[in-house]
């Protein structure tokens, strides 16, 4: 797999996502991707109880621990390498997490509008 090269969508070098929960694609902290990715897992978001509960209602369930895959669950305040799709959809039914930019994949662009992602910006860690 040949990953794309890691920019951010304000055109910077990509910052880490987190390390703990260890997150994107790669497994790597950050929120690379390449071609094979097709959920494009770009969107640096830091979960909120809200947010958890949507996902887990459309059936993706990122709160409860799956210890055979290693995966302890998300909790309110985890950073975590979302889908931009899934962030998207969040944002049109309202309860979207706020968003990391600096550790935000470019390619998230592909799939929202970097308005969009502007308007749940994180300013600090």
């Amino acid at each position: 797999m040949k990953q794309e090269p890691s920019v951010n969508v304000l055109g910077g070098d990509l910052e880490p996502c987190s390390t703990a929960p260890m997150t994107g694609f790669f497994r790597d902290g950050h929120c690379n991707t390449c071609a094979q990715d097709s959920g494009s897992h770009t969107v640096c978001a830091v979960m909120t109880a809200e947010f958890l509960a949507f996902s887990k209602y459309l059936g993706n369930d990122l709160s409860t621990p799956r210890p055979e895959f290693g995966f302890a669950g998300l909790c309110p305040g985890d950073r975590w390498c979302l889908c931009a799709g899934r962030f998207l959809q969040a944002h049109d039914e309202g309860c979207a997490p706020r968003v990391a930019l600096q550790a935000t994949h470019l390619r998230a662009l592909d799939i929202v509008p970097l308005g969009v992602l502007q308007e749940y910006a994180i300013t600090d860690r």
